[in-house]
């Protein structure tokens, strides 16, 4: 939308519907917008593809709910908020139309049907790992991704990771979710040709040290082309795999 408005404001100037001087006001306004607590970035998505993504954590409902009905009103849709618990996301949607997604931890407000394009695979090592799986699945899919979910596809069980090899080679990224030693990052770039982005997760007994040895397991991958982002941090995974996957061209 941001895109657009700037086009709108050119043409407007080009064909004497506006003065250069409103016209150069209203770019002066658009980079951000400060609402004392925040600095909206209402530039993002012109330059980087996207809107800005709200933390969640952290900050009061009120925060949350005056940042994300201030991008709405300024065009943006499909605003993500990550981190978002179900009592902040109860009183986000009563200042601006919120989808929330309790196991995610992730809401949308000013949601907007949007076609979804090329293909992500989400693979989980276990169930424990869903709440991290549907964070990079969600964030994906409200970018713009089309997104297969293989859950419950770990290595102690290979067989249902192999049952499942036509959506894994079909995909243009594969993010790999485990915690526990992380093998399936690994296991899972030794299958396919496509990039394969790890998250580690903070599943797995005292040993685990809250997901360092998962993190670690998959920074020390044998498959090439397996890359890794922080621990449960299901929400850079899905944003890294979009671009990736919308890179390769639409179909």
């Amino acid at each position: 939308m941001e895109r657009e408005r700037m086009l709108d404001a050119l043409r407007a100037v080009r064909d004497g519907d506006m003065t250069p001087e409103a016209a150069l006001e209203l770019l002066a306004k658009a980079p951000y917008e400060d609402i004392g607590f925040a600095r909206i970035d209402h530039h993002r998505r012109l330059r980087n593809g996207n809107s800005e993504v709200i933390y969640g954590a952290g900050k009061t409902a009120g925060q949350i709910a005056q940042i994300a009905a201030r991008m709405a009103a300024a065009g943006s849709e499909n605003i993500l908020i990550t981190r978002l618990d179900a009592e902040k996301a109860a009183e986000v949607e009563k200042a601006v139309p919120l989808f929330y997604d309790a196991v995610a931890r992730v809401g949308v407000a000013n949601r907007a049907a949007h076609a979804l394009v090329g293909h992500v695979v989400v693979a989980s090592g276990g169930t424990s790992d869903l709440p991290v799986c549907e964070e990079a699945a969600l964030t994906a899919e409200t970018l713009g991704s089309r997104v297969t979910r293989l859950y419950d596809v770990g290595v102690a069980g290979l067989h249902r990771l192999l049952a499942s090899l036509d959506e894994l080679r079909a995909a243009r990224v594969v993010v790999a979710v485990a915690g526990m030693e992380g093998a399936l990052a690994s296991v899972v770039g030794g299958l396919v040709d496509c990039p394969v982005i790890a998250v580690p997760t903070s599943v797995g007994y005292g040993a685990s040290f809250g997901g360092i040895s998962a993190l670690l397991s998959m920074l020390n991958a044998c498959a090439s082309g397996v890359s890794v982002v922080n621990i449960d941090n299901g929400f850079g995974a899905g944003y890294l795999a979009n671009r990736i996957n919308r890179m390769q061209g639409i179909e």
